[in-house]
């Protein structure tokens, strides 16, 4: 019971992170403070339905898959945030 209710908690903070990163996307001005917002939020969203999902798991296998599905996401985010802020930077003509 006590695992049924963490997942269903984890997993609803991790949705309310993806919509608070949605809403960031939409309402912020400019690119750089959209990011961020998409950035900390998604990674934080995805890391708590991970857990959430992890608990679920049906062996140590299947929770390791969804701590390297994880790492991956969390990798490839911030690559491609620093990719697309160093395009801004760029294309604002500071460098």
């Amino acid at each position: 019971m006590a695992r049924e209710v963490t997942t269903i908690v984890a997993v609803c903070a991790g949705l309310f992170f993806f919509l608070a990163g949605t809403i960031g996307l939409i309402r912020f001005p400019d690119t750089l403070s959209r990011l961020h917002a998409l950035t900390k939020a998604d990674n934080l969203g995805l890391g708590l339905i991970a857990l959430g999902t992890m608990l679920q798991a049906q062996g140590p296998l299947q929770a390791l898959r969804l701590v390297v599905i994880w790492l991956l996401v969390l990798v490839s985010g911030s690559a491609v945030s620093q990719l697309i802020a160093l395009r801004v930077y760029r294309r604002s003509g500071q460098s």
